[in-house]
């Protein structure tokens, strides 16, 4: 695919991507892209299918990505997902807040943790239920178990049910209806419906009225590893359930990774989107702190497919 390369803040990232893909027997984008095409791959079109409003930096942090995978011959879909973080920090722009988190580092870890067999369930934690989270769950649930031996169980958990129902209506989930039980501190399933019968029905939509709801509902799924939202409710209900989860796991020894779009669970509220509620969508602030055009929840969802691809392409 003859593609030409343009995108957001091209001037200032350049030079490190060029770093990183000489690094890796690269000379530049268009020879990334050559490879990823060779090999049968359109990580560009992957992106663009995850999340249709992302930038075109993403696009292009993926083939960066991809192509360092391929090139490093990762027929394991975690390594190739280590790989392409490594295509993703290459994007950051220097003395960011991504660049000083190494958040691109970060997003390729954690998509191998999800083709791990150690990881059973993974959450989007949320304030609302949302469509980004929504994109990255369809990713996985299409990729994800391609490679997996014992299937990732998927599951949204976020503030309100009637927004629940709602993205699990629109995208084919399976809405579980809860009730909790303030004086007993239990969790009742009222009901469960599924709105497809493909794999996307695989996904658990939950919608909890406050935090020790959602507490619980973590709990009751066995969530290993979450991704919190910083959009939307942070201080109000996803980082207080990943925190008491978190205190709670750790009593009982048992492992939880909590991370959250910013680098950290809780560290980066800014107020300019913190009551903008569902209108945060697409106000991503992942842009803002030097990372890239795509929120961090879908990009879960295209590591994933893209790792998934790179390794299916290397083990033909």
């Amino acid at each position: 695919m003859i593609r030409e390369v343009k995108f957001e803040s091209q001037d200032r990232r350049i030079k490190q991507i060029i770093a990183a893909l000489n690094e890796n027997g690269i000379k530049d984008i268009e020879e990334a892209n050559a490879i990823c095409e060779a090999a049968g791959l359109d990580p560009y079109k992957t992106c663009e299918e995850t999340q249709p409003i992302c930038f075109e930096n993403a696009k292009w942090a993926y083939v960066v990505g991809s192509a360092i995978a391929l090139k490093k011959g990762c027929k394991n879909a975690a390594e190739a997902a280590e790989a392409i973080g490594i295509g993703l920090q290459a994007f950051c722009i220097p003395g960011s807040v991504a660049d000083d988190r190494k958040v691109g580092i970060g997003h390729g870890n954690l998509a191998a943790m999800l083709l791990r067999e150690e990881t059973k369930c993974f959450a989007f934690l949320a304030g609302h239920e949302s469509f980004a989270a929504a994109e990255g769950a369809i990713k996985i649930a299409a990729k994800a178990d391609k490679v997996r031996k014992e299937p990732l169980r998927c599951i949204l958990n976020g503030l309100g049910k009637d927004a629940a129902q709602i993205i699990s209506r629109i995208n084919g989930f399976t809405y579980v209806q809860t009730e909790f039980d303030y004086f007993t501190g239990e969790l009742k399933v009222v009901r469960e419906i599924a709105y497809s019968d493909g794999p996307r029905a695989k996904v658990k939509c939950y919608g909890a009225d406050d935090v020790r709801e959602g507490v619980a509902i973590m709990w009751k799924e066995g969530v290993d590893v979450s991704i919190t939202g910083n959009s939307t409710n942070p201080t109000r209900f996803q980082h207080p359930v990943a925190g008491t989860y978190k205190k709670e796991r750790v009593l009982a020894g048992k492992p939880y990774f909590s991370v959250a779009s910013g680098g950290g669970t809780g560290r980066t509220l800014h107020p300019d989107n913190m009551a903008a509620g569902p209108a945060s969508y697409g106000m991503t602030h992942v842009e803002m702190m030097g990372f890239l055009g795509i929120g961090n929840n879908p990009m879960v969802g295209c590591t994933v497919a893209c790792a998934v691809d790179v390794a299916t392409a290397l083990s033909k």
